[in-house]
């Protein structure tokens, strides 16, 4: 989060605050035929810093500041948490020093009723910010609340990429919902959902997300006054209007995901089948092990290598079993979160590119009325302009923190799956390398009672 930054505001550029004027400022400069992006720098069509500002699709929203740099100084800072410190360091967009609202999802519980049955999870906020009454809430949600949340970000922040909550029916492989499996992956990607949200320079201002985290009960009715027709808008001025072009760095932007998503799926499919003949040879291994176990009881001579063997059996069957849980609760739910972030971010470049269908197509029809009758144009085709321009800005620096959280997973992932790897093959090593040490013990016993 950025110090100083105003809370109503809508891009998340790069430079500092200062230099950055909200497009939505009631521009009165000259409406150029088309938009001229920059990232971070200032953009066309915008007024001075204290005029009154406004959110992407045209709602005044309140200016003040969430904090000023020397306020921030001086405010109680909540480092007695490393772990969240760790995020911190591992976020570049984000510095443990101005970080003032930290999430946790945790503690699982499950109520049983007459109507439904249903799981909740406790969700624990601490935060130094003025927009909170107290400095530390506990509540307790379930599923059903999180996706509200999203919902409304995704209604009052257009522009931004909103982060992707995991599936709300039953994972792949997963039979019973309730299951403590099951349970434990969900809460794990709520706690990153709520996190990533938390830690957005924009999305952790937004009032659905004080509410979700601070009402006692929340209702689901609050902020309906709030939610945005932008949608319905665009699709009505835009719906005959074919767009010209898509920009060439948006048009990469989708390819790109393209291609990232048809990667994602066929690693998805081929750990899917990984899994399938791990747990089809678990099964088997254990019934290896247990014909041993049986056959040492009727030896006698050979009873210590054939338990030594069954020992060896049952050593591996532990580690691959690890293994396979390491694969099925952290591997495949990442690669997941990562093809819904896909879908999540092609669905922001398609709202893009409706607003800048709706531009072309009032711009079009104003230079039409223009040289038939010399009107001036319309403030409402200047607002569309600084729309797009400030979607193209909002979604360029959600892109690049998109980047950087996804090199750190894949970098977080890719290594603890090398080392889980490691840490099987060394069991299993370990495992029978001791059986060799037994079975030369038992041949120097026999020489010797051969020799006696």
């Amino acid at each position: 989060m950025s110090v100083g930054a105003p809370r109503g505001l809508a891009s998340s550029g790069q430079k500092p605050i200062t230099e950055i004027l909200h497009p939505l400022s009631a521009a009165e400069e000259t409406l150029s035929p088309a938009p001229d992006v920059t990232v971070g720098g200032h953009i066309p069509g915008s007024g001075g810093a204290d005029k009154e500002a406004g959110l992407t699709n045209g709602t005044p929203v309140e200016t003040s500041s969430p904090a000023s740099a020397s306020s921030l100084f001086n405010r109680l800072q909540l480092d007695d948490d490393p772990e969240a410190e760790a995020e911190a360091r591992a976020d570049p967009f984000v510095s443990t020093e101005t970080r003032d609202l930290f999430v946790t999802v945790d503690d699982p519980k499950k109520h049983v009723s007459t109507m439904e049955t249903y799981i909740t999870y406790r969700v624990s906020t601490k935060t130094t910010r003025i927009e909170f009454d107290l400095p530390e809430y506990c509540v307790r949600r379930r599923y059903q609340d999180f996706d509200w949340l999203r919902i409304k970000l995704e209604d009052s922040q257009p522009t931004h990429l909103i982060p992707p909550l995991p599936e709300k029916f039953v994972m792949k492989g997963v039979v019973d919902r309730f299951s403590e499996e099951f349970v434990e992956t969900r809460m794990k990607a709520l706690d990153k959902f709520l996190k990533r949200v938390a830690d957005h320079p924009v999305l952790s201002f937004n009032p659905h997300l004080n509410a979700f985290l601070s009402a006692k009960d929340l209702n689901k009715r609050q902020g309906l006054a709030l939610l945005t027709k932008v949608g319905e808008s665009v699709k009505q001025v835009a719906g005959g209007y074919k767009l010209r072009a898509r920009p060439a760095e948006f048009c990469a932007m989708g390819e790109y995901l393209d291609t990232f998503s048809q990667k994602l799926g066929t690693i998805d499919r081929i750990a899917q089948r990984i899994l399938k003949e791990q747990t089809e040879y678990l099964t088997e291994l254990r019934e290896y092990g247990a014909v041993y176990s049986s056959w040492a009881g009727s030896e006698d001579e050979l009873r210590r290598p054939v338990e030594g063997v069954a020992g060896c059996v049952t050593t591996c069957c532990g580690a691959l079993e690890d293994l396979s849980e390491n694969m099925s609760q952290d591997f495949l739910p990442v690669l997941r979160e990562y093809v819904l972030y896909i879908d999540s971010m092609k669905n922001v470049l398609r709202k893009r590119d409706q607003s800048q269908a709706e531009y072309e197509g009032r711009l079009e029809a104003a230079v039409l009325r223009k040289q038939e009758d010399r009107t001036p144009v319309p403030v409402e085709v200047e607002k569309c302009q600084d729309k797009v321009e400030c979607f193209n800005a909002d979604l360029k620096a959600d892109w690049e923190r998109w980047q950087s959280n996804k090199r750190q997973d894949f970098k977080q992932l890719l290594t603890g799956m090398a080392d889980k790897n490691i840490n099987y093959y060394e069991k299993c090593q370990a495992a029978w390398e001791s059986l060799i040490t037994l079975l030369q013990d038992k041949q120097t016993e026999d020489k010797t009672n051969e020799t006696n």
